[in-house]
């Protein structure tokens, strides 16, 4: 505890110093009936000589936002699905504050029982040794030779609602990840030749000797992520003042790694300006042209190949899914539409009768459809949820006009700040914002509930 202590302060200077995010908005009434609330992570990892493999420690404080006691909480260990239960490439032992259960879900869910059940507002923290392991695929948690990419490695909590613990599978197709957001506290211990990109802000010191300790903080944020190799690195600071760094492989060369940088900064600013201004001090965008899906987001980190629509599509998913959040396996239209619709405005793109070309696979399917849906038929996955999806956004406008629509998702991203998005409230906001029924046009483009 002292440890964890102390490393709190420690990064408590490092944010000073560094620039902290605008004061967060107070979180809707209706999220704090999710659970459990106001996680903090505190976490210190050594890495290897490659920076593929990681050994420490990890511990969680959470809250009780239900009006009944909570008796267990789940851990997520989401790239268990990437080895399987023979050889987890995630494993959590000696684990304190609670009794751990098997793993379920692929080895993807951890069940912890509480020693005693805590209730209404009552308060609970974990703690466990942690060991990663990052295997040879060049994907969002794996190595590609010399740089390895580290998303989703952090085991972090479950969302609990009415319906219970959310325990859904691991897809490849788009994301299952939904979390609340939480402060992060992350010590990295790595060789100095590897640099260490990472979510929230991050100091570098020197370590024992050859290495370097990165100590990285983040606020209000629904997860960590971070990369180590022999990186190049440019940087610059966007007109409204955030510091964006760009990581770059040796496949990458130096010329586009500068456009990227230039675009970066400048869609950043103008995503801000219409969704509300980018309230972390940093963004970390790392390249490699060998990713096989072409961009990957995490708070205040994305995965990109050099690509101008993929870049400022991830950069989009800042807010449509970071700051304003959502079940991704179960409601994947309200960040990847929404991030292609504002990669669309970014790009000065009208999306013009994109409508008309709309042709569905069965009477069935639907706009909202689930993550199980796509990955029982994952080519229609990008078609409907990516250009369907941004195209009944497009149409929205063209109906309620671009000033409506422009101000419903800018106080929509305000309502929702920090908070949980559902389809239903969009529905509602979206209603409120024309000022008519919109029944024939929800019908019209599948968004059901």
């Amino acid at each position: 505890m002292r440890n964890a202590l102390a490393l709190l302060a420690t990064l408590a200077v490092v944010l000073t110093a560094v620039g902290t995010a605008s004061p967060a908005s107070p979180v809707p009434a209706a999220d704090r009936v999710r659970t459990p609330a106001a996680p903090a992570y505190v976490v210190e990892l050594t890495s290897d000589a490659s920076g593929g493999s990681w050994r420490g420690h990890e511990s969680v404080s959470f809250t009780n936002a239900s009006a009944v006691p909570l008796r267990e909480v789940y851990l997520r260990l989401w790239d268990n699905a990437h080895g399987g239960c023979p050889a987890p490439p995630v494993t959590v032992t000696a684990l304190t504050g609670g009794t751990a259960g098997p793993l379920s879900v692929d080895c993807t869910a951890l069940r912890v029982t509480l020693p005693a059940p805590l209730g209404p507002e009552e308060s609970g923290s974990i703690g466990f040794d942690l060991s990663i392991d990052a295997p040879r695929r060049t994907d969002r948690f794996g190595r590609d030779g010399p740089y390895t990419f580290l998303g989703n490695a952090l085991p972090v909590l479950a969302v609990e609602d009415s319906a219970g613990p959310h325990l859904d599978p691991y897809t490849d197709h788009g994301e299952s990840f939904y979390a609340l957001a939480a402060d992060f506290a992350v010590t990295l211990d790595h060789p100095s030749e590897l640099l260490v990109p990472a979510t929230g802000s991050s100091v570098d010191t020197f370590g024992a000797p050859g290495r370097t300790v990165t100590r990285a903080a983040a606020s209000m944020v629904r997860d960590f992520a971070w990369a180590a190799g022999p990186f190049r690195r440019v940087a610059a600071t966007s007109p409204a003042g955030v510091r964006v760094n760009v990581y770059s492989t040796a496949d990458v060369t130096p010329s586009d790694a500068g456009s990227m940088l230039a675009l970066a900064t400048s869609a950043l600013d103008a995503h801000a300006r219409r969704f509300g201004a980018y309230p972390y001090a940093e963004l970390d965008a790392v390249l490699d042209g060998h990713f096989w899906f072409s961009g990957m987001e995490y708070p205040g980190f994305v995965l990109d190949r050099v690509s101008i629509t993929a870049l400022v599509h991830e950069l989009a998913h800042q807010w449509w899914y970071g700051i304003v959040g959502d079940d991704q396996y179960h409601a994947p239209w309200l960040d990847e539409s929404f991030s292609e619709y504002a990669t669309d405005l970014a790009l000065g793109r009208t999306g013009e009768n994109c409508w008309d070309a709309v042709s569905w696979a069965s009477p069935d399917e639907r706009l909202t459809d689930s993550m199980r849906y796509w990955d029982a038929h994952p080519s229609r996955y990008e078609t409907v949820v990516y250009d369907y999806g941004k195209c009944a956004l497009h149409d929205l406008r063209r109906l309620i006009g671009d000033g409506a629509m422009a101000a419903l998702l800018r106080d929509y991203a305000r309502t929702h700040w920090y908070g949980v998005s559902t389809t239903a409230d969009f529905k509602a906001a979206a209603r409120a914002a024309a000022g008519t029924d919109l029944t024939g046009f929800w019908k019209l483009h599948r968004i059901g509930d």
